[in-house]
């Protein structure tokens, strides 16, 4: 009668938790393997998380785009009017918060390297920013005022229904940018501001000027 030998088991080792760890997860990195370069090649959360909202914001605004296109094309009572004059101002003032943005970067990076020692300076750039970024949305709530002088309403026309969507969900995401930006100004009043939360800021802040542009670029050559 034949007998069956059964080979031992194999032990199998999970790997440890970090030592001093105080959150969960495992150390899932190679043992043999050169840690500084995942941790040069990973991006901070807050970057990530800013380039992953983009993204969604690009997709939605492309969405938009598509269904103007394909609208006014179907339509026969698309009405074509002038563009408020003072979303020129509006786009000047926007550029302007971008400028006043990249100057309070340099400052604080030169107050975090403890080259400047007043703490006032970069702070004072930030709320020029701030200042300039209420100013636009206020020229923005001027602009749909002008446009309802002109016996034009949300559901007046296709054309300017599209104007009043595009125009207010761009303030909207705007106003984002406003709270990330007294965020800013905050955590630099308390040294407790990081650099990667600064430059996704204004990684975002940037992307609304790029995107205003291009909206305003759409409305002009389609309204």
């Amino acid at each position: 009668m034949a007998s069956t030998v059964h080979e031992p088991l194999k032990k199998v080792e999970f790997p440890r938790r970090p030592t001093g760890s105080s959150g969960g997860g495992w150390n899932l990195r190679p043992a043999d393997g050169d840690l500084r370069v995942d941790d040069r090649w990973s991006p901070p959360p807050a970057s990530l998380g800013v380039w992953v909202g983009m993204a969604a914001i690009s997709m939605s605004f492309a969405a938009f785009t598509s269904a103007l296109i394909v609208r006014q094309g179907a339509s026969s009572d698309w009405r074509h009017f002038s563009l408020p004059s003072i979303l020129y101002f509006n786009t000047v003032v926007l550029l302007a918060s971008s400028v006043t943005l990249e100057l309070g970067r340099r400052s604080v990076a030169r107050f975090m390297g403890g080259s400047q020692h007043r703490a006032s300076y970069p702070a004072r750039w930030l709320y020029a920013t701030l200042a300039l970024g209420l100013v636009f949305v206020a020229g923005q709530y001027l602009a749909w005022m002008q446009l309802k002088s002109q016996g034009l309403y949300l559901a007046t026309n296709p054309s300017s229904s599209f104007f009043y969507v595009l125009t207010a969900a761009h303030a909207l995401h705007v106003f984002g940018g406003l709270g990330g930006l007294a965020r800013v100004v905050r955590k630099l009043g308390k040294s407790t501001l990081s650099r990667s939360t600064l430059d996704a800021t204004s990684y975002y802040w940037h992307f609304m000027d790029v995107l205003w542009l291009y909206l305003l670029m759409l409305l002009w050559s389609r309204l």
